[in-house]
């Protein structure tokens, strides 16, 4: 090959990796500038607002409920006895023993397994630091005032069936110690918080 061939070959060479360049500079950068641009402007123009009724019952709001329990990660509530005592511990545990709890000495909390056992109801104190004694075998300390309820809600809506038993489990705790209910942000319970609970 004479130096005449090279110089043209390289000529055309560095013609076709120059188009090849202009070619992804406009197929990259040019639409991304043009976006850009595009953000800006929608970003300057003052979006309309809404007056009047009519505009408002065409975009109900989304309803708080279903937020809060889709972000909800554990749902947790809280019954303080009334009269707190050892008859009041003694209750607890037959109620414990009739609902087939067991005691988890690591976490000492005690955990009732309702309709799903890989998704237990945790009983735990609701006072600090939240450790349970072993009730079932007897071991006792002062008086408990009063326990939390917890329990995870369900990755699927039709697998609820142990929201339903928590949910009992909590009514009938409040009925046997004649206490008041909180949920997690420790305001009295209501029928709205259950039905939230349920989904």
């Amino acid at each position: 090959m004479d130096r005449t061939t090279t110089i043209i070959v390289l000529a055309f060479a560095s013609l076709v990796l120059g188009a090849m360049a202009t070619a992804i500079f406009i197929y990259i950068i040019v639409p991304w500038r043009r976006r850009r641009r595009a953000e800006k402007a929608e970003a300057a123009t003052p979006r309309p607002v809404q007056t009047g009724n009519s505009d408002k019952e065409q975009e109900p709001e989304p309803p708080v409920s279903s937020k809060k329990t889709k972000n909800v990660k554990q749902h947790s509530l809280f019954i303080i006895f009334d009269q707190p005592s050892e008859d009041s511990d003694e209750r607890l545990t037959h109620w414990l023993r009739e609902k087939g709890a067991r005691y988890d000495a690591l976490k000492k909390i005690l955990l009732i397994d309702g309709q799903q056992p890989s998704n237990p109801v945790t009983v735990a104190n609701a006072f600090p630091p939240g450790e349970m004694p072993d009730l079932l075998r007897g071991e006792t300390h002062e008086p408990i005032r009063g326990i939390s309820l917890l329990v995870k809600p369900p990755l699927r809506k039709r697998r609820n069936q142990q929201m339903h038993v928590y949910v009992e489990l909590a009514k009938e705790m409040q009925t046997l110690f004649s206490g008041k209910m909180l949920d997690a942000e420790r305001e009295s319970t209501t029928d709205d918080t259950f039905e939230r609970i349920i989904g």
